[in-house]
């Protein structure tokens, strides 16, 4: 069909341009296709459930502009469909001189970025917020909040339907071909014509990309973020969200305290390469997937930069007391005795060629097919925003 728009993916930022495009373009037949039998399957249903302010983000950055306008939006959806949402605050909190003067930089950062009630507190201040928490200084963002992403993106699906869009789920697409009519789609023997196709894939975006003749770079290369959950006895020393200060030298927060909507707390995650792209647990080895890593130049170029922190990310991967000895930097009262292992997360680092791990979100059109190349944290928070943004591509308008 002419008027057909097919998205490849059905994590949230997928089906929040599906949904999208039902909305903008009520004519059109929306089809999202998930190689899973389910949807929010891998990055959606492991993530931490964070709504992000926008502490964090290089001021103008998509990220920056679409984490402020996606987190409003959010807010407004999961109060409209009765969905979890809470503000329970974060505290991105400085341990020493050195952390304090990051903490400036971040703070400038936010204020650019407009964050809503963001203050800096003292030492003192850090205290009233989080009791157990310990810093020199801290900025503090109250409307932070958390939320249940999976339960979004269900309820993305469940609009898509409802619009007289489609989900398909168990349909991998495993080639995408233009023709004189339009694009064909295949997913096994079967083929679907659509006009334009918006690829969302995620862990798998440079290879659905390079289907429809995406250039390789940037390649994603999968970390895994490990958790440990709090035992119940101790997750009451934890009121919100308490980061570390980030290092600027990497996309990555570093190992924080996360309060779930289901009340127990995680802390982490850490950052570990994982030896495949679904690399959920640390004995899951694809040799194509480690192939496709260690030969690109970008992997090899980034490994020779940050080999010593990636050798601490594995040692602390291996061992829970020297894990929770970063997390003990900034809530002393909870240690090793005090967590077991929890799930784990894989996150879908693009990575260019000259060893850049790309840290804004980046879309590329070609053509009739829109390509979402890098979407990590705050995607989640964003999604409604970057569907937006995306169909604003597809018109030519972004």
């Amino acid at each position: 069909m002419a008027d057909r728009v097919v998205v490849v993916g059905a994590g949230i930022v997928g089906l929040a341009v599906a949904r999208e495009i039902g909305r903008r373009r009520p004519g059109d037949r929306v089809v999202v296709l998930e190689k899973e039998d389910r949807v929010a399957v891998h990055q959606t249903g492991h993530n931490s459930g964070v709504v992000h302010a926008g502490i964090y983000y290089q001021p103008g950055t998509l990220k920056a502009v679409l984490c402020a306008r996606g987190r409003d939006m959010l807010r407004a959806y999961c109060a409209e469909r009765d969905l979890p949402y809470e503000e329970c605050g974060k505290l991105v909190i400085a341990v020493d001189a050195e952390e304090t003067a990051r903490l400036d930089a971040v703070q400038a950062r936010a204020v650019s970025n407009a964050v809503p009630g963001l203050r800096r507190v003292d030492s003192a201040g850090i205290r009233d917020i989080e009791p157990f928490a310990e810093g020199v200084a801290a900025l503090y963002s109250p409307h932070t909040a958390i939320t249940d992403f999976r339960r979004v993106a269900e309820a993305f699906a469940a609009d898509v339907v409802a619009a007289g869009g489609e989900v398909r789920t168990s349909c991998a697409v495993d080639r995408i071909a233009r023709t004189t009519s339009g694009i064909e789609i295949g997913v096994g023997e079967q083929v679907l014509h659509a006009e334009r196709v918006v690829i969302c894939a995620g862990l798998q975006a440079d290879t659905v990309a390079g289907l429809a003749g995406g250039d390789p770079s940037p390649r994603i290369i999968p970390f895994r973020g490990e958790y440990m959950n709090v035992v119940p006895e101790k997750s009451d020393l934890v009121r919100g969200l308490v980061y570390p200060v980030p290092d600027p030298r990497y996309p990555f927060l570093g190992v924080h305290f996360t309060r779930r909507v289901s009340g127990t707390v995680e802390v982490g995650p850490n950052a570990v390469l994982a030896f495949a792209r679904e690399g959920y647990r640390r004995t899951r080895f694809v040799p194509g997937d480690m192939v496709k890593t260690l030969a690109w130049p970008g992997f090899r170029r980034m490994a020779r930069r940050h080999w010593r922190t990636g050798l601490g990310e594995m040692y602390g991967s291996m061992s829970i007391a020297a894990y929770m000895r970063k997390a003990q930097r900034y809530i002393p009262a909870i240690g090793a005795a005090d967590v077991f292992r929890g799930g784990a997360g894989v996150r879908a680092q693009a990575l260019d060629t000259d060893g850049t791990l790309v840290d804004d979100f980046r879309i590329d059109r070609l053509g009739a097919v829109t390509a979402v190349r890098n979407a990590p944290s705050p995607a989640a928070t964003s999604s409604l925003a970057i569907a937006q943004y995306v169909v604003d591509v597809i018109d030519g308008k972004g």
